[in-house]
């Protein structure tokens, strides 16, 4: 095995609490107990030689192949080899997530199984077992038992269980054990978390883990049901639409935008951040994603998290991002003992950029409420609007009409923008589009449930930011809305125009934006957020959000054969199971950043529903823009100019 996998190797394990990435060849090499945010057991992606896994070795010269099982987060591996055929079934169970099981006495839903199947031949396979709790800063403790064994450190109990195994421990922290199944024989293998000791040796019993296999895809079976998408590259937006769901927390509703920690923006590089907090930006976008295809219940979860966060900052300004539990105190510290992902250091844990001041967490909340509340609205009676009246009054509407006065109030400061820039603040125009559409969708709640606000002084503002980005965020010299107020330089951030419905997809100034962006932000079509100073070292790749941002803008302004093209261009650079990292190396097809990433998944939604709205509206009428409500269409195929080689057939 090479030292450190490609991050486009890896697939994702998770039940809405917590996750894994496991490589194609089996090997789990990150996991965080009990909660996204909580220390790794697991880090290999991390640190190749110091960083712990958890792997099932099937032998050499094999032939691997995998998928998830339709309309699930449940992965299949086919491995062959000379010997015989093996199949391969692992999940994490979602039972606390199965009304079913409310109130039931589980012992530990934090376990992935592990079912292997000998199609043919007899299967000789090695188990190695290597726990590194704390990123690999605390040793751990073995105790042996028949079939298993436990690792354990400060009250965190890991157990591995196989029928007829028995391990070893070596010198190294590893235990290993070999494990031989005959033809036509299965047997499960059970790595269980427990923050006690209470039941850590009981025995598992091949019933039960086939019962939660059959409730586990029962349970994503019934979750892809309520999907509404039913328009083109609808296997795209299906798999997106799961994997975003795995980032989200039972518990408190919270979003994270990764599951990971520092996987490099540039190989060798400092660009390297941890992604396992809820970002008020990335989870309003990803709740926004979801809530277009259908899924109203994640955004009525996420809203009881908004909450929370208000206790961390009942009176001030709120922070960008929080734990997932609500928390706000996040601190950034960096692992020197961890040399990083393919040497890409510093490895940092925790995030800095919680004390940074962002305007646009405004306008991304606002957006996301619009939507939930007016969804339907056209449907709407007396008696449905009433009901939304009474759930948009009290506190959650004290929260959101805070959001806007701190819009109206301080929209003129500048600020860290949208990617979350290390140097001195700026007037960021992406940042003010926001605070725009926070006023604007916050007027139209209170217009359209008779809210109390100050609607007045609300539209003043929103009208006092209109004009000044229309006379500062706009370069007559560039011929193009820029990064920021009095800058000549490009930013993707300005594509969001025409989403948002601050100017129209065909105004003249966002069709030079566009062609703009694409003449100097990109490679190949694919899109770079920004080339300018940001204060840090090194370089990045492309950003996978911005062009799917680019899709967007040409399908709202009816170049429509352009966006497919270039859609189906972004999307065939997702990996073997349908996932997607945050930045694509256009050069190489590299993932780079932290996997999978939140933002790429939900553009990828977002992208697929306007490119369906402009095939149904065609040249003659502008696709709706969020602002507006979500429509259906059925697929038209046309080409573009983007060459993309590696086309997929149109569903």
């Amino acid at each position: 095995m090479q030292k450190y996998l490609p991050i486009k190797d890896y697939a994702i394990l998770g039940n809405c609490h917590t996750a894994a990435l496991i490589s194609s060849s089996g090997s789990i090499d990150w996991f965080c107990l009990g909660r996204f945010d909580s220390p790794a057991v697991f880090c290999r992606i991390l640190d190749a030689e110091k960083g712990g896994y958890f792997a099932i070795d099937y032998g050499s010269d094999l032939t691997i192949s995998r998928k998830y099982l339709d309309k699930t987060n449940v992965i299949v591996t086919s491995v062959e080899s000379k010997n015989g055929k093996v199949t391969v079934t692992q999940f994490m169970p979602v039972i606390s997530l199965n009304p079913a099981h409310k109130g039931d006495d589980v012992k530990s839903p934090f376990r992935i199984l592990t079912l292997i199947e000998s199609k043919a031949g007899k299967a000789e396979l090695k188990i190695r077992f290597k726990p590194t709790f704390n990123f690999a800063q605390n040793e751990c403790k073995f105790e042996e038992f028949p079939n298993g064994i436990t690792a354990s450190n400060s009250g965190d109990f890991l157990t591995l269980y196989a029928s007829g195994t028995k391990f070893k421990v070596q010198d190294s922290g590893m235990a290993v054990s070999n494990l031989n199944i005959d033809s036509g024989g299965r047997v499960w293998v059970i790595l269980d978390y427990l923050d006690n000791e209470a039941g850590v040796k009981r025995k598992f019993d091949d019933a039960e883990s086939d019962k939660l296999l059959k409730e586990t895809r029962d349970y994503w079976y019934s979750w892809v049901d309520r999907l509404t998408y039913n328009g083109p590259y609808r296997e795209e937006v299906v798999r997106s639409s799961l994997a975003l769901k795995l980032l989200t927390f039972e518990d408190t509703g919270a979003i994270v935008a990764a599951p990971t920690a520092s996987l490099p923006e540039h190989i060798g590089g400092v660009r390297n951040w941890d992604y396992r907090y809820a970002w008020l930006r990335d989870s309003a976008l990803i709740l926004y994603a979801l809530m277009t295809v259908g899924y109203q219940n994640e955004a009525t979860d996420f809203f009881k998290w908004l909450h929370l966060t208000q206790k961390a900052n009942p009176t001030g300004m709120p922070q960008i991002m929080y734990k997932v539990d609500g928390d706000g105190k996040i601190h950034e510290t960096t692992l020197k003992h961890l040399e990083g992902y393919r040497k890409s250091s510093p490895v940092r844990i925790g995030n800095a950029a919680a004390s940074q001041f962002q305007l646009d967490i405004f306008g991304e909340i606002l957006t996301s409420a619009y939507l939930h509340f007016m969804h339907d609205e056209d449907e709407d009676t007396e008696e449905t609007l009433t009901a939304k009246r009474d759930g948009m009054k009290g506190s959650l509407w004290s929260i959101l009409k805070s959001l806007v006065n701190k819009a109206a109030d301080k929209w003129t400061q500048p600020d860290n923008g949208i990617w979350e820039i290390r140097g001195k603040p700026r007037e960021f125009l992406h940042s003010r589009l926001m605070c725009w559409a926070a006023l604007d969708r916050g007027i139209r709640l209170a217009e359209k449930f008779r809210l109390d606000a100050d609607t007045k002084k609300w539209k003043r503002v929103r009208e006092q930011i209109r004009t000044a980005i229309l006379e500062k965020g706009y370069n007559r010299k560039v011929k193009a809305f820029t990064q920021s107020f009095g800058s000549e330089d490009l930013d993707a951030g300005a594509l969001i125009i025409p989403r948002i419905g601050f100017l129209p997809p065909t105004d003249p100034r966002v069709v030079s934006t566009i062609n703009l962006i694409n003449e100097k932000l990109s490679h190949d079509g694919l899109i770079y957020r920004y080339r300018t100073e940001d204060g840090l070292p090194g370089t990045e790749a492309t950003f996978s959000l911005c062009t799917f941002w680019q899709v967007d803008a040409l399908a709202l302004s009816g170049r429509q054969d352009e966006a497919q093209d270039l859609f189906e261009k972004m999307i065939s650079y997702a990996n073997d199971v349908g996932l997607m990292s945050e930045e694509v190396d256009p050069k190489t097809d590299e993932f780079l950043g932290n996997f999978p990433q939140g933002f790429t998944h939900l553009a990828l939604i977002g992208s697929a529903v306007n490119l369906t709205k402009a095939a149904k509206h065609g040249a003659e009428q502008e696709p709706e823009n969020e602002a507006q409500r979500a429509g259906r269409a059925k697929h038209s195929a046309s080409g573009g100019p983007y060459g993309n080689p590696r086309r997929r057939q149109r569903r």
